[in-house]
């Protein structure tokens, strides 16, 4: 099989609740000792990262996992475990399935909150780090957004449906086209048929939505610090990306990220909110360029 092509695999992981299969898609020569990890969104999925992945699978072998309740893995038995710390244990268990004993990171918004609490562990396995639209601070306003569509039932007549609906609700991505709104559609919802008929859903837990929505503000301001202090600890290099018109990272955090911890170097995105999705060449060049220069 070409390099080129995606190849599939799953993990088994664990949580209190018991075990669960995580998939992931994986590009590039399987012997590659040099791995390259992409983590998707909040209900997005590893499909996300086809382009950067094929881009990058020359120098890498690039694997893009689904997290767990999204896309291809398994849903968990217990809501409650879906956090930014069950993540991390399931990372640490699929580098252990890849045989490496160090990794480049690249997260994507959820996937970058993962990288962090993950690089800001001691020994932490990743050598290379890019953030992705994301901080340990997060906007209000954004995450207020964010929960008026999380787990909400939707259900699409037809493909074209489900296209619009995406293209409604991720509008600040800002891709160009009808085809590349479709492309990051055909991987974030499955097929079904019921009472109903035939229809599509999207593809990942409604129950992501449950710990989302128990937040505090006091559990808010604690889980900041928290994330604040594993930034802080953080010792390898860093490329903080930014939409210029992102709603998630303001440019305090993002400055803020640029003067304490492995201080990142920072690149804002013209023209894109949240968060820029490394489909066109000029993304796709920042993130090589950090990731294989120097």
């Amino acid at each position: 099989m070409s390099a080129l092509q995606p190849r599939f695999g799953s993990v088994r992981c664990l949580s209190p609740a018991g075990l669960h299969p995580m998939a992931y898609t994986e590009w590039g020569e399987p012997a590659n000792p040099r791995v390259l990890i992409c983590v998707h969104g909040l209900t997005r999925v590893g499909r996300d990262f086809d382009r950067l992945a094929r881009a990058l699978a020359d120098r890498y072998r690039v694997v893009c996992p689904d997290v767990v309740g999204r896309g291809r893995s398994d849903w968990l038995r217990d809501p409650q475990h879906y956090h930014v710390a069950q993540y991390v244990a399931d990372m640490v268990t699929l580098i252990a399935r890849l045989g490496v004993e160090s990794v480049h990171w690249v997260g994507t918004s959820m996937g970058g909150l993962i990288g962090i609490m993950l690089a800001g562990q001691p020994g932490s396995p990743i050598a290379k780090l890019v953030i992705n639209d994301v901080g340990p601070t997060l906007d209000a306003v954004a995450l207020a957004r964010i929960g008026e569509y999380l787990g909400k039932p939707v259900r699409f007549a037809d493909l074209e449906q489900a296209v619009d609906y995406i293209a409604a609700i991720s509008a600040p991505f800002e891709l160009r086209t009808r085809d590349e709104w479709r492309e990051i559609t055909e991987t974030v919802v499955r097929p079904i048929r019921d009472q109903q008929g035939d229809g599509w859903v999207l593809h990942y837990d409604p129950r992501v939505a449950v710990p989302f929505r128990a937040v505090t503000p006091e559990s808010a301001a604690a889980g900041e610090a928290a994330m604040w202090k594993l930034y802080d600890a953080i010792a390898c290099p860093t490329l903080l990306v930014r939409g210029e018109f992102s709603d998630l990272l303001t440019r305090e955090t993002a400055r803020a990220m640029t003067q304490r911890g492995p201080r990142a170097k920072l690149v804002e995105i013209a023209g894109v909110g949240h968060a820029p999705m490394f489909m066109h060449d000029g993304q796709i060049a920042v993130v090589r360029d950090f990731l294989l220069g120097g």
